[in-house]
């Protein structure tokens, strides 16, 4: 690994890459579970639900209540990161807990299911088969169906972005009031300047970026491939505004660029917070300062549109 100057406050993340293979996933998804402080925060209500997916296969979701949110709540659709291979680690869930708290939103978190198990555009579907559950069943969750948002990081945001394309190119009713999208996965190419660049940086880089396509089967040829890979889209209209956030020393920060330079092109609202010193993934490290200024700013986001 060559030598960053990633911020010392992410030791030891900052020198770690995760070994991403088929039997390094076989071997470490079966224990990733998950954990137990998500039930034991008094200030949120946490219900486990199991809703349809895609063709009618089970999706696990948790919906996170702030205590009093009442019966007529705005909702963040939440989908966590990790390439598409990996379930949700500690800090989504501890993200996710801050955002429904400090937004004072309902959210959904979906745990969608992961290649290579399942190849895409399944993971993609679930999402949006539990989306589409959560608005049909909105009166009874307690949530405003008219204030739903989304938002999801890394390959997360991949989801969040495909969601919103399939919302409206398949015409479904909901008006989403935002995109949340922290260093964001959005080009499947993998030929940037900071993927060039950036073929060994701790916590993610291109190298594995290319591995992680075989184990999807995502091919482009199939009309739907551009929800994989967002930026190669022809139409960005009716799309929501956008939270864009990059990691410095990422292969994927150019993704983020991209496609903020898109969606301003059609007019759509971009709020573009480039964090320095930063590697991919960087709030594992909840207590960085860093980290903590990047949770403020997407909580402020989610407090201006949800208000």
């Amino acid at each position: 690994m060559k030598s960053y100057p990633i911020n010392k406050e992410f030791f030891p993340f900052n020198r770690f890459t995760p070994p991403i293979s088929e039997s390094f996933l076989a071997m470490a998804v079966p224990h990733m579970k998950t954990p137990r402080f998500l039930f034991r925060d008094p200030s949120l209500d946490v219900t486990r639900l199991s809703v349809p997916g895609w063709e009618g296969h089970p999706v696990e979701v948790f919906l996170l209540s702030p205590k009093g949110s009442g019966s007529h709540a705005p909702c963040l659709v939440y989908l966590h990161g990790g390439g598409f291979v990996l379930p949700a680690a500690g800090y989504h869930y501890r993200n996710a807990m801050r955002y429904a708290k400090e937004a004072d939103c309902k959210v959904l978190f979906v745990n969608y299911r992961l290649a290579p198990q399942v190849a895409h555009p399944v993971f993609f579907e679930d999402c949006y088969a539990a989306f589409c559950w959560a608005y049909e069943n909105a009166a009874d969750l307690g949530i405003d169906p008219a204030r739903f948002g989304v938002g999801g990081d890394s390959a997360g945001s991949t989801l969040a972005v495909g969601l919103c394309m399939m919302a409206r190119d398949r015409n479904h009713p909901v008006n989403f009031l935002f995109q949340m999208l922290p260093y964001p996965f959005l080009d499947a190419r993998n030929t940037s300047e900071s993927s060039r660049l950036y073929t060994d940086t701790p916590m993610w880089n291109s190298s594995l970026s290319d591995r992680i396509g075989p184990m999807t089967k995502a091919d482009p040829a199939r009309p739907d491939y551009v929800y994989y890979s967002p930026v190669e889209a022809t139409s960005f209209e009716g799309l929501p505004p956008a939270y864009i956030e990059t990691a410095e020393f990422d292969c994927l920060h150019d993704d983020g660029i991209l496609y903020a330079e898109k969606l301003r092109s059609c007019g759509i609202p971009v709020t573009l917070n480039e964090t320095k010193g930063t590697m991919h993934g960087f709030d594992i490290v909840q207590k960085a300062p860093t980290t903590q200024a990047a949770l403020a700013a997407r909580i402020a986001f989610l407090q201006q549109y949800l208000r």
